[in-house]
């Protein structure tokens, strides 16, 4: 993980700092539960969020910084994405998370969801610690809250062949776009920015989280399984029609109507005819161009960031997002 901030150094060792403090968090008596949260903590997970709240923080005034305080909010969020990243696998019965067996699969569901659950209480208790009093504990509880609808929602909409492109953007909005919010509109304000910045940074956030979860569904379509490090097209089998698949449907539902029929019974060649349909009938494409969007409105409000380092930075990793393969 660290490794992909080489040329962040400052962002580097900041990061460096929250997975020390994330793995005293992690210390209980159940040995077993310790060492897996630990595991999955050193997964090779980029650690984007945190980041992105450490860069906002640097466009604030450091004298006014609480050093430790910034590391336990950093530390929050990335606990509450490892959290939500666990009840996903459990969901979806995923055997691959980041190139390794996931926690569910490996230890079974019973340890997963100790697990998972255990990360949201340390997440309160992190809460508590850096935010005692203030009112971003109570935007922090509505933020997990929405995030977790985000995620009903995707389950609720499962095999339904007539989402629509609102549908699927309300979905993310939750279960992706909320945490970069979260992450950037926290950084701000813990960095001690003016208001003005805090709001932008909340759009900025919102919009990268948009266009980061529909290239994640674009490159489940396009990218070789070795190394987007997950089950490709895993999505597909399970029921949950992304952006690409929902726009090449929309304009030819016949060629799509029987093997999404088949729901559950999908076999991996139909997934894979699929995705080379989605492809030829130009959802990848199409779906870019939401992602482009969405990258393009947030570059538009960087742009309106004082000028600084930590606005360069944070303007050459929103766009990198665009140029990842996994």
């Amino acid at each position: 993980m660290l490794s992909y901030w080489n040329d962040y150094p400052t962002i580097q060792n900041k990061l460096q700092i929250v997975c020390s403090l994330i793995e005293e968090q992690l210390q209980v008596r159940n040995k077993e539960i310790q060492d897996t949260l630990i595991e999955f903590a050193n997964s090779g997970g980029k650690y984007l969020r945190p980041a992105y709240f450490f860069f906002f923080t640097e466009l604030g005034e450091k004298s006014k910084q609480d050093q430790k305080q910034l590391t336990q909010v950093a530390a929050s969020i990335e606990i509450l994405h490892m959290a939500t990243l666990i009840h996903d696998d459990i969901i979806d019965d995923s055997p691959l998370r980041r190139g390794n067996i996931t926690v569910q699969s490996k230890y079974g569901k019973d340890i997963a969801v100790y697990a998972g659950d255990l990360l949201f209480t340390q997440f309160f208790d992190l809460l508590t610690q850096a935010m005692n009093g203030s009112r971003y504990l109570e935007i922090n509880a509505a933020s997990m809250k929405r995030l977790l609808l985000g995620e009903l929602d995707q389950m609720h909409s499962r095999f339904n062949k007539r989402e629509t492109i609102e549908d699927y953007l309300c979905s993310i909005n939750g279960k992706t776009a909320e945490l970069f919010w979260l992450a950037c509109i926290q950084g701000a304000h813990f960095g001690k920015t003016s208001e003005e910045i805090e709001s932008l940074a909340g759009e900025i956030g919102r919009d990268i989280g948009l266009a980061f979860q529909i290239y994640d569904d674009i490159l489940d379509y396009t990218a070789e399984q070795h190394i987007l490090q997950k089950p490709i097209l895993e999505d597909l089998a399970q029921g949950v029609y992304t952006l690409p698949l929902i726009l090449a449907n929309q304009e030819h539902p016949e060629i799509f109507a029987p093997y999404l029929a088949k729901e559950r019974s999908l076999s991996l060649e139909d997934a894979q005819k699929v995705a080379e349909l989605v492809v030829s009938y130009g959802g990848v494409e199409k779906a870019k161009e939401f992602a482009h969007k969405y990258t393009k409105q947030a570059l538009q409000n960087i742009a309106k960031l004082p000028e600084c380092q930590a606005k360069n930075g944070i303007n050459q990793l929103t766009k990198q997002l665009l140029q990842r393969t996994f």
